[in-house]
């Protein structure tokens, strides 16, 4: 079964943030003082992300991607991923993760199915680390890489690019592929939470290119039937790759292939859109089939695109927090 939106574009790809915790505090994705938390009773229980889960592959959803806040943060998370992996027709259990309970939970991840992560990672720089994430925690994320390694756990880093704060750490970050078996992931700056000064920030994904390009010889790579946004090249003679993600300069609107759903129960089809769909009033029936037909429904209103380029784009400040990184 397809899950396609009016536009014809194939939704597989469902996103579920099963928690608005987090224990850093990054820069670009919530104040220094954190944002007010969900209630404990409006944070959906293991067993409502279940019966989306359901329903959502029931209608052709092939990949799910757990994330946060940091979903590592929530107690019980090893069982509630160990269910999701069997639900039968996921083909790819995935999670969004800063890395900094890795190295305690690394093999356990690799034992119940999890099948890769992506770790967010913006500075290699101890003191710019600290910076952007308002925490001293870099050597425990790279602790936990490197026990993602060691139980062969697939992963990609995420950078987000910033103009005068972690740009000059492109070509770092780039060597890291030279010398690992992982993908490292460019990502243009977003303006989630409209600082005045964000175009100031963004790094297009055209000037990243031309910076690696200088200094090495990069080829294309063919990217998997559940791939996400990012252009996927490699240095010549690296075991791994390069991408970039281009929300801005590149406009991936045109592929996306995703739907999420927040911590407490709503429903985004589009990242920077202002429309929810509060769920829970469905998910308190347990009827899976009466879900899959308002997610569907949820699809089918899917936006073509977002209008970040716009000055007079029309969304509220957020935090990635409160949507699910």
């Amino acid at each position: 079964m397809h899950l396609d939106d009016k536009f014809g574009r194939k939704i597989n790809y469902l996103r579920l943030s099963i928690t608005d915790r987090c224990n850093m505090r990054c820069v670009y994705c919530m104040p220094a003082d954190g944002v007010e938390k969900v209630g404990h009773a409006e944070i959906l229980t293991y067993e409502q992300f279940l019966l989306i889960a359901e329903a959502a592959v029931s209608l052709g959803i092939e990949k799910i991607r757990v994330t946060g806040g940091e979903p590592l943060v929530r107690a019980g998370v090893l069982p509630f991923l160990e269910q999701l992996a069997k639900i039968s027709g996921l083909k790819q259990l995935v999670l969004t993760t800063n890395g900094v309970l890795l190295s305690e939970m690394a093999q356990e991840l690799k034992d119940v199915g999890v099948q890769r992560l992506n770790i967010s990672l913006d500075s290699l720089q101890p003191e710019m680390f600290s910076q952007l994430t308002r925490r001293d925690l870099l050597p425990k994320v790279l602790g936990g890489i490197a026990a993602a390694e060691k139980a062969k756990l697939s992963y990609k880093i995420n950078m987000v690019v910033m103009r005068g704060f972690n740009d000059n750490e492109i070509l770092d970050f780039a060597k890291l592929t030279r010398e690992h078996d992982c993908t490292v992931r460019f990502i243009e700056y977003m303006p989630t939470m409209k600082d005045e000064n964000w175009r100031s920030l963004v790094v297009s994904s055209q000037e990243i290119l031309q910076r690696l390009n200088e200094h090495y010889s990069l080829h294309s790579v063919d990217r998997g039937a559940l791939a996400g946004p990012a252009e996927e090249f490699a240095i010549a003679g690296a075991q791994g790759c390069i991408g970039v993600i281009a929300p801005l300069s590149g406009h991936f609107c045109r592929d996306c292939n995703r739907i999420r759903i927040t911590a407490s129960g709503m429903v985004r089809t589009c990242l920077f859109s202002d429309h929810e769909f509060d769920l829970k009033p469905l998910l308190a029936t347990e009827n899976i089939a009466d879900i899959a037909g308002t997610l569907k429904h949820l699809v089918l209103g899917k936006p073509a695109c977002h209008s970040l380029n716009s000055l007079s784009a029309e969304y509220s400040p957020f935090t990635m927090a409160q949507i699910g990184g």
